[in-house]
Formats: structure tokens, C-alpha cells, sequence
């Protein structure tokens, strides 16, 4: 009972210390544990950490929130600065409350939240407190209800976990972690919420800087004043991954958008960092090609069913340069149907290969057989072609990007296929691998899942040989290349 009682009291001497609590609270260097090789926060961390402290100290929480936006790189401790942050506040004041979310629950629940596990595990005080996939709270049964910190998903048509965050006469904490994401309505309740008198309150937003717009941009610019800003470049941090940040230089430039916000922690140039921005989009839709001008080349016919929502089962068609949309159906499980329409458009369009994605498409690909067709089942979360790239869509939308870029055109009154192809963000995974952001997450951003775009991209998913100069349609796993 002494140690824990000695424990309580030194966490309560650290209560406007952020710094020193960080220092304490870990097994900084200490062998057999997973910190042994390191011997503290990295210098962006703790400029952090001592400005909140700064700031406690001098009773700035009694009057207005504490709020620190942070745009950064590609992987230099956020999650863990963010854990860090996540413990101070719990275990140095009483009665504390605060939320934490992320841009999409995806990330929430698999990166942002399983982070604190991590650090609880090393936690010098981890018995005092309970940590669950969704919360962190109090021990003591009397204060579980009212000492806590919550993992919460945000969701723009009921914000209404942000409007409750009062807790008069203690601490609040609210930590966005890929802020630019976050829609403005839950950054607009959140502000709200935090007008509690005598209160020390908290708020801090960290992110890759993907968009050039919202609330998140805005810290750095209109609301300037009222946050105290960071933006990290990669390079200057010591655990980040300095050879792929060297590649991705040599690939991108300095001063491309990628390399600004993957890297430096620069806001864009374009108005969104969009895995295929606008500017490629418009060009795309300028491009006029007649439908034979490149008979020479093979049609080639990508098909993403659907069976569920409001997605739509899409069948396109291209040949070199030239695209069109053929089919745009409702979700339909008729997949007898389905297989029939797409040997039409085969025989139609004398197409040399049929990829179909392998999601909802097996049942047609099934059927396709039974017609003797030799149709291909593609696998979106398969192997990569190239090791750039996550998995097999993020590959796809890959090369479609670069056919886009070199001349590929999409007709001007097809909005939809426009809207698709400018929709999903990249996603940088810890291995450094360019991932596609999900359908899921599109569209919890409010934004309908790319079906058309996704079709399209399935033309892309093998090299194709003209049936006509080999008498047999011949597909073989090599690179892209469009002649």
C-alpha cells in the first residue's frame, strides 16, 4: 500500500509536466524491455511536451484551451507521442475526461487505439487504471464512469459524443489523430464543448497534411493564432525510415504534393491530395481519341459486380488510349444475367481478356465457364505486381494513374467515372507500401464507393496480347504498358 501510495503521489507532483512524466512513466533504456535501445522522446516530441507544460503552468487552462496541431511526415512517433499524451492526462489529475478519434474507425481501432497498448503494457502505473479496446479508465469501481478517456469514431450526422465533453473543475482531453480527415462539423462541436470555466483543457490534432482545405488546414492559417503549430519533416526525426524516404525523393521530387506531406509535413499545392488528383482527371477528359484509332491494341473488358447498398455492378471497356463505360446496374444477384450481358459486350467488342473482381464476382465467373469463356478472377487484396504498392488494387489504380497521365482519356459528360477516379486517397502503410483507402472508408467520409473507377482499374490488372497476332488470348503478370 506504501509503494502505490508513493506511486499516486508522484504522478500528482508531475500533473503540469508532461516531460518529466513521460520520463518516469516508461522503462526508458532499461534492458528486456522493448525501450532498452532508446533513451527518450525524440526532439519534435519533446517540444511538445514541455509547451503543454509551459502552458499549465502558467494557468492558461483556467482561461482558454491548450490547443496543438501537429502536420507531420510519414512515420515518426505520433502514435505514441499520442499514447504518451493519453496517460499524462489520466493519471496526473483526478476525475479526468476526454476522447480520442481518428479519421475513419479503421484506423481508430487498428492503429491509433492499440498504440496505448503498447505503452500500457510499460505503463509504470498501468494497475492503477483499465484499458479496453474502446476505453481507458479508472481502477477504482466508484470512478470508472467518470474517470476516463474514450476511443470514440465520429460520424458527421450524429456528433453528439463531441458536444458532451464537459468536465467543470478538472481536465479534458480531445486528441484527433489524422486530422485533415476530420470533418469540420466534428472539429465545429468539439469547439462548442469546450467552454468549461476553470477547467484545464487539452486539444490537440495530429496528421499527415493531405488536405489543402478544413479545419485541420486552417490551424495553420486562418485560426493560426489560436493554436500552437508544428509541421515535422521525416527527415529530422531519428526513427524514421530514412532509405525509403530516399526513394520516395527520387520518385516524387521535393517538391512534388507527395513528398510534401508524406515527407516535409507541408500542406499541398492541390486543393486535395487525391491519389489521382484533378488536375490529371481534367486533362484525361480533354483527350479525344476515336473508338478505332487503336484497333492495333487489345480491348480489354474489367467488371466489378455488386450485390449490396447502393453500389452498382460496372462494366468497362478499353483499348489503349480509349475507354467506355457499358453497363451501369443496379446491385443484382443474378449472376446468370450478369455473365450473359458480359459475353455479349466480349463478343461485341471482340475484347481479349475479361478481369473480373473477385469480391462479388465469382458467382459470374462460374457461370462464365459454363459458356467457355476463359474470364480472369482478380483479387484486390492479392500480391502486388510491383512491391511499391500494398496489394493488387492499390497496383491497379497505380497504372491506370500512369495511363491517365500519358494520354488516357474518360469521356466529359461521364461524371461518375470522374468522381470515382479522383475520390480515394493514398494511404502509406508502416512498411512504407502505397495502399488505397478502402471503399469502407470513402465512404464513411461520406463519399460513394468508386465501383466504376474500380472497373476500370481492372483493365489494368495484367498485360494483355492482341488475340489476333497469337491466335489466343495470352495474360501474363508483367508491368503495365499500354502498347
Amino acid at each position: 500500500m506504501e509503494k502505490h501510495d508513493e506511486l499516486i503521489e508522484a504522478l500528482g507532483a508531475l500533473t503540469h509536466d508532461p516531460l518529466a512524466f513521460v520520463y518516469f512513466a516508461y522503462p526508458w533504456g532499461e534492458p528486456g524491455t522493448p525501450l532498452e535501445n532508446m533513451e527518450g522522446p525524440d526532439e519534435w516530441q519533446i517540444q511538445i511536451l514541455k509547451d503543454i507544460g509551459e502552458q499549465l503552468k502558467k494557468g492558461k487552462d483556467l482561461q482558454t484551451a491548450i490547443q496543438e496541431a501537429v502536420a507531420s511526415g510519414h512515420g515518426i512517433g505520433k502514435s505514441a507521442l499520442i499514447s504518451w499524451l493519453i496517460h499524462f492526462a489520466i493519471s496526473t489529475h483526478e476525475n479526468t475526461r476526454g476522447v480520442v478519434t481518428a479519421n475513419t474507425e479503421g484506423q481508430l481501432r487498428t492503429k491509433t487505439w492499440p498504440e496505448l497498448s503498447k505503452w500500457h503494457n510499460m505503463f509504470i502505473a498501468k494497475d492503477l487504471f483499465t484499458y479496453t479496446a474502446t476505453a481507458i479508465f479508472s481502477s477504482d469501481k466508484d470512478y470508472e464512469k467518470t474517470w476516463r478517456i474514450d476511443a470514440i469514431p465520429w460520424s458527421k450526422n450524429s456528433p453528439e459524443s463531441f458536444a458532451g465533453l464537459h468536465n467543470q473543475g478538472n481536465r479534458i482531453l480531445v486528441l484527433f489523430d489524422e486530422a485533415s480527415a476530420i470533418d469540420d462539423v466534428i472539429w465545429e462541436v468539439t469547439e462548442g464543448a469546450l467552454t468549461d470555466a476553470n477547467t484545464e483543457i487539452i486539444w490537440c490534432a495530429f496528421g499527415n497534411p493531405t488536405r489543402n482545405s478544413g479545419r485541420f488546414r486552417e490551424c495553420f492559417r486562418k485560426y493560426r493564432k489560436f493554436w500552437n503549430t508544428y509541421q515535422i519533416d521525416s527527415r529530422t526525426v531519428k526513427i524514421s525510415n530514412k532509405t525509403k524516404i530516399e526513394e520516395w525523393l527520387e520518385a516524387y521530387g521535393e517538391d512534388s504534393d507527395f513528398f510534401k506531406v508524406r515527407v516535409r509535413g507541408v500542406f499541398p499545392s492541390a486543393s486535395d491530395l487525391q491519389f489521382i488528383s484533378t488536375e490529371i482527371a481534367d486533362k484525361a477528359q480533354k483527350q479525344v481519341y476515336k473508338p478505332g484509332q487503336f484497333e492495333h491494341l487489345p480491348v480489354i473488358i474489367g467488371v466489378d459486380p455488386a450485390w449490396t447498398g447502393s453500389d452498382s455492378l460496372e462494366i468497362v471497356m478499353r483499348q489503349g488510349y480509349y475507354m467506355k463505360s457499358l453497363a451501369s446496374i443496379p446491385k443484382n444477384d443474378d449472376d446468370w444475367r450478369m455473365a450473359q450481358l458480359i459475353a455479349q459486350f466480349e463478343d461485341e467488342y471482340k475484347a481479349d481478356a475479361v478481369f473480373i473482381d473477385m469480391g462479388y464476382g465469382t458467382g459470374i465467373y462460374s457461370i462464365g465457364k459454363q459458356l467457355g469463356r476463359k474470364w480472369r478472377l482478380i483479387e484486390f487484396g492479392g500480391k502486388s505486381n510491383d512491391p511499391v504498392y500494398l496489394n493488387m488494387r492499390a497496383y491497379m489504380w497505380g497504372q491506370m494513374k500512369e495511363w491517365l497521365r500519358e494520354g488516357g482519356s474518360i469521356p466529359p459528360n461521364d461524371q461518375a467515372l470522374y468522381d470515382d477516379i479522383v475520390g480515394p486517397e493514398a494511404i502509406i502503410d508502416k512498411n512504407g507500401r502505397i495502399q488505397l483507402e478502402s471503399k469502407k472508408d470513402m465512404k464513411d467520409r461520406g463519399l460513394p464507393s468508386p465501383n466504376k473507377g474500380d472497373a476500370l482499374a481492372l483493365t489494368f490488372a495484367a498485360r494483355v496480347v492482341k488475340k489476333s497476332e497469337t491466335g489466343n488470348r495470352i495474360v501474363a503478370n508483367t508491368s503495365y504498358n499500354p502498347f
